[in-house]
This record gives structure tokens, C-alpha cells and sequence, in this order.
């Protein structure tokens, strides 16, 4: 499947994940989160790497073990455009400030 597609697929799945638990009402279970996560995660992966981590010598940078507040920072300055990139500020504004802190945070957590 071609990367773009794989990532509007996986968007999509996430999107209507998102939308059936605040419907329900419920919080979902430490398993659909932790999936959620790594769902969230994997479209990151095309340029990041696996959970974050960078082929060393490309140009992306290693997302695994940053500080969460950076990553945060970094995400947010390319959804407002106050960092310019290539594809990011376009990406970022696809995911909601909530999506982006558990981005962040997972990313923070991998070693």
C-alpha cells in the first residue's frame, strides 16, 4: 500500500475509533488505549521510524526518548506554522491538541 494511502487509512481508523468511545461515553479499556497509542504512533513511522526511531542517516529526526515537553513544543510550532517544514505543519493540523500531548508523550516513553 502506498505510504500516503497507509496513513489516511490508519487516520481514518483512529478518527472513527475516537468519535465511537466519546459517543459511548465510556473511557476505553488500558487495552484499546495502549493500541490507540500505537496506532497514533505508526503513522509517524513512515518518516520517524519504528516507535520513533530514526534510520540513522536520513534526514528525520529521532522521535524515541526526547523530552515530551520538546516534542510537544516542536508539533505545536508546526501546526501553527511557527516552525516551517516541508510536510509537517500539514500533518499536525490532523490531529487534535489531545492526539499531539499522546503523541508526545509516547514518544517520550520509548528508549
Amino acid at each position: 500500500m502506498i505510504p500516503i494511502v497507509r496513513s489516511a487509512a490508519a487516520a481514518l481508523l483512529l478518527a472513527t475509533a475516537t468519535s465511537a468511545w466519546s459517543q459511548a461515553g465510556a473511557a476505553p479499556s488500558p487495552q484499546a488505549e495502549r493500541l490507540y497509542l500505537r496506532s497514533l504512533a505508526a503513522t509517524c513511522a513512515h518518516c520517524h521510524g519504528t516507535d520513533g526511531h530514526a534510520v540513522p542517516g536520513e534526514a528525520t529526526i529521532r522521535l524515541a526518548g526526547q523530552s515530551r515537553d520538546f516534542l510537544l513544543t516542536q508539533l505545536l510550532a508546526f501546526r501553527t506554522g511557527d516552525r516551517k517544514a516541508t510536510i509537517m505543519h500539514q500533518i499536525t493540523k490532523g490531529y487534535s491538541e489531545d492526539q499531539l500531548e499522546k503523541l508526545a508523550a509516547y514518544f517520550a516513553a520509548q528508549k
